[in-house]
């Protein structure tokens, strides 16, 4: 039979939203696609001082203002993958499932009994910005050079960047949505085989989420990377596709 090139998505009946969908013990937390109508959620979560004190891009205070462009901007990004591979199947039904360049969905969302939903966290998949390459000549190369490979290049490196509400911690939802994003889509359509992860040194509870997806903690980098005032230590973590699997 046949697949959707959304696979393995779910696809929402009624809204035509793809979807995942957390395993046991978290079914009531969905993955999808970013929407228009999350633009005032980002702001209550990222000024909580439990998750700004480990984000290093966004302003703090974030601001409401600076939520569109940065909706509009991933957005862009999923609603072309979502294009790609409709246009996929409308033009070569039968064919294979393609290799894309990202995944769809990015947002977290918890399911209440109404059947409603509300917006709990990002997780975002990258290419990496090679934080473990300390020259800053030759990091800029090197990201230069890993930007340019052609998608489904399994040379790629490639990270993770998330956040959760602080309402949501210590429930294993980001372990599992990781986990889950890592699994079903990054390695069977995106073709993904090596990723790497960063975590201010402290975030003990970050470095535990990628550890759960087999990321394993390679050491402590010192790139006299200042944040918000503050010098800042990155443990640096890898992930490899499991060499019995190629």
């Amino acid at each position: 039979m046949t697949r959707s090139q959304l696979y393995p998505l779910e696809v929402n009946p009624t809204t035509g939203e793809p979807f995942f969908r957390l395993p046991a013990p978290n079914e009531n937390i969905i993955i999808t696609p970013p929407r228009l109508s999350d633009e005032l959620c980002f702001a209550p979560i990222i000024n909580h001082p439990n998750v700004s004190v480990w984000l290093e891009g966004p302003p703090i205070p974030y601001l409401d203002e600076y939520a569109l462009p940065w909706l509009n901007f991933i957005k862009g990004r999923t609603d072309a993958v979502l294009a790609e591979l409709r246009e996929e199947e409308e033009r070569n039904p039968e064919g294979p499932l393609k290799i894309v360049g990202d995944c769809p969905v990015r947002h977290l969302r918890e399911v209440l009994e109404d059947g409603s939903d509300i917006y709990i966290g990002d997780l975002g998949i990258n290419r990496a910005q090679l934080e473990e390459v300390l020259d800053k000549e030759e990091r800029a190369k090197q990201v230069e050079e890993n930007n340019a490979k052609e998608i489904g290049d399994p040379t790629i490196r490639w990270t993770f960047g998330d956040y959760l509400a602080p309402s949501h911690h210590r429930r294993g939802i980001m372990s599992a949505a990781m986990k889950l994003v890592l699994e079903k889509w990054a390695v069977p359509r995106m073709g993904v085989r090596f990723m790497t992860g960063y975590t201010f040194a402290g975030n003990r509870a970050s470095a535990r989420v990628f550890e759960k997806s087999g990321f394993v903690f390679k050491r402590t980098l010192d790139s006299g990377k200042v944040v918000r005032g503050e010098l800042k230590l990155l443990d640096y973590l890898e992930w490899t596709y499991p060499e019995s699997e190629l």
